[in-house]
């Protein structure tokens, strides 16, 4: 690693590029509402027993909203793509900051990488059942693969215009389910799911545990925060509206599943049709058509998730490589679309890397053509969500660091109260899933398995500590500017100018 002072950038990101509904479609679309409703819905079902899945979107839609608060008054002062790794290193010290962007790197490339498993396997189910063929789920996950790269080394703003689409429909099928929901409800319409007694039973922990995975997308805003209109205010609207309309949405489907399902059959329905539980609910009541577009549409979704968190690594990627912190190489961006070339092209051969070594060690699997969906997706989504919510903790932490030394006229509920409130809510969740990580990946004949995953997760943030470390020792130029690549890249006239370390002759 060079100890020299980094060098300005020849060209970066999209400048005022993206306003407030695109961030949230980003944001949306990574959360993949198709894919929570029709798969992440019966897995909790199933495996917890439990009925209080709508009320848990309430409670973690509660909690993501209070770390809000201090979030968006971060947001508001420091755009970085790096986002979450740029918070924690500009609140809670440079050397944590590396930590958190190493935990950042695995978590997204881990997600990203797991949806291939899982669109394989419900795109080439789909082909395989109208055609009478025998497609490979890796064969699909390939055209997939192919189609992301190819977009993520474009201009931001297309990807996000075929996202929208997806999402606008995504939104569509769920509600025409929901509706259809309350008017079949063979048992009645009921507040069961909603209340207290429904969700805080012994299953609560697993519950949450995998209820919190539906908001993984939950940082894509402020990971734009250097392509969008007006950075001090459509971050904090984006992200609001997100968790609300995430939360609201994930809660009132949940609550529709189960009364057009029956509280008393849903968990019977779950744990014997998985995913098939709302394609079979649409088949019987709406039509095979029906069902067959919302198949077509879960496929679209996650399509759309890849996008999503593709566009999110390159960006992590472009972040850590203008400050040093990976290869400088990585920086590379294109002059003429603003595309993160370089970082999208990363991520796309850890992706055909993983993607391709699971394919090979899965033929001839016991598991049949359910394999990339038990191991792929499962596994990796899993050490996503440890790694995800870590980072959140870590984020609520530095908001309080960040407003300490000066308190840019925020009130104490900003800088202090919501943090420290969102900061516990989140540990405990945190807790909640490594305590709970062997369920949540299911059963195997591994017995390293779990901690082996739990490893991938957490390791990463202590290697990046040590590194951060280490270039503090040897690199303190470099080191200076971890978490502020933004205040050295170019900008274009009309950029405001960005706000930085409230302490900034102090290198943490």
């Amino acid at each position: 690693m060079s100890k020299q002072s980094p060098v300005p950038l020849a060209a970066g990101l999209s400048r005022r590029t993206l306003g407030v509904p695109a961030l949230v479609f980003m944001t949306i679309a990574a959360s993949a509402p198709l894919t929570v409703v029709a798969g992440g819905y019966p897995s909790n079902f199933a495996v917890t027993g439990v009925l209080g899945v709508p009320l848990s979107f309430v409670v973690l839609g509660m909690c993501l909203l209070l770390f809000t608060v201090g979030y968006s008054a971060m947001s508001a002062r420091i755009r970085n793509a790096g986002a979450f790794y740029a918070y924690i290193a500009q609140g809670l010290g440079r050397t944590t900051g590396v930590g958190a962007s190493f935990l950042a790197l695995t978590a997204y490339n881990a997600v990203q990488v797991a949806v291939y498993g899982l669109f394989g396997f419900a795109s080439s189910s789909f082909i395989n059942e109208k055609l009478g063929s025998a497609v490979p789920w890796w064969a699909t996950a390939g055209v997939a693969f192919l189609v992301v790269a190819w977009l993520g080394i474009n201009k931001v703003d297309f990807s996000i215009r075929v996202v929208a689409v997806m999402v606008g429909l995504e939104f569509l099928v769920v509600l025409i389910f929901d509706i259809a929901s309350f008017v079949v409800q063979p048992e009645g319409v009921s507040t069961l799911g909603l209340a207290a007694g429904d969700l805080f039973t012994d299953g609560v922990g697993v519950v949450l545990a995998f209820s919190v995975a539906s908001f993984m997308g939950f940082e894509s805003a402020a990971i734009y925060s250097e392509e969008a209109k007006d950075p001090q205010r459509s971050i904090a609207r984006a992200t609001y509206i997100s968790v609300i309309l995430i939360a609201a949405f994930y809660a009132f489907s949940a609550w529709a599943m189960m009364t057009g399902i029956g509280p008393s059959q849903i968990v019977a329905q779950s744990r014997e049709l998985g995913p098939g539980v709302l394609f079979s609910f649409l088949a019987g009541n709406m039509g095979s058509l029906m069902a067959d577009v919302a198949q077509l549409l879960f496929i679209t979704s996650l399509f759309a998730a890849l996008l999503a968190f593709h566009n999110a690594v390159a960006r992590y990627f472009f972040s850590l490589a203008r400050e040093n912190v990976v290869p400088r190489k990585l920086a590379y961006v294109n002059p003429r679309t603003h595309a993160p070339v370089a970082g999208s092209i990363a991520q796309s051969v850890i992706a055909l890397v993983v993607v391709a070594g699971f394919a090979v060690a899965g033929a001839n699997s016991d598991l049949g053509v359910l394999y990339p969906v038990l191991t792929l997706f499962t596994w990796l989504s899993n050490v996503a969500a440890l790694g995800l919510v870590l980072l959140m903790t870590l984020v609520s932490f530095a908001v309080i660091g960040y407003f300490r030394p000066n308190h840019f006229g925020h009130s104490l509920w900003t800088r202090a109260i919501a943090p420290t409130i969102s900061s516990l809510g989140l540990a405990t969740i945190f807790v909640l899933v490594f305590t709970n990580f062997e369920v949540l990946i299911g059963t195997t004949n591994l017995p390293a398995l779990p901690g082996i995953l739990t490893a991938i997760a957490i390791i990463p943030g202590f290697l990046g500590i040590a590194y951060g470390l280490y270039l503090r020792w040897s690199s303190p130029e470099i080191y200076k500017g971890i978490g502020h690549g933004a205040d050295n890249a170019p900008a274009s006239d009309q950029d405001a100018p960005n706000q930085t370390d409230p302490v900034p002759a102090k290198v943490r």
